[in-house]
């Protein structure tokens, strides 16, 4: 068993995981459209959108789509655990652009390097970094 997380985004899927991709942090690997190869579409709006996506990259797995009766996401995030500051000012900077920075990166009471934003598809990604003490 393993857990995943599966994002979605009412019509803009698509756009978001060319962002992820474009971000480095990997790529979709499986990718369901509606209306393509037999897929159902109940409405023609959603035609051609993505009815399902696998993400993959290293260390990453996540799964996402359009939905047009999708609620806006809220009360989660998608969390990095990282080593590396440099990597992690990075990721935040690409992941950032064109988003909102909630808490920037910085040294936490308890001990590492922390910060949260919300990327411009409406994500909330949480990078921490773990320092040597």
């Amino acid at each position: 068993m393993y857990l995943a997380n599966y994002l979605f985004f009412t019509t803009c899927c698509e756009q978001a995981l060319d962002f992820y991709t474009r971000c480095g942090i990997g790529k979709v690997v499986d990718i369901l459209r509606f209306g393509e190869n037999g897929m159902p579409v109940s409405n023609e709006m959603m035609r051609g959108k993505i009815m399902h996506a696998q993400f993959e990259g290293p260390g990453i797995l996540f799964y996402a789509s359009d939905n047009d009766d999708a609620e806006p996401m809220r009360g989660s995030a998608m969390i990095f655990q990282l080593e590396d500051r440099q990597q992690t000012e990075n990721l935040f900077e690409l992941l950032g652009n064109g988003g909102q920075v909630t808490t920037p990166l910085a040294i936490q009471p308890w001990g590492d390097y922390f910060g949260k934003l919300t990327d411009r598809f409406g994500v909330q990604w949480m990078f921490n970094c773990k320092i040597d003490k």
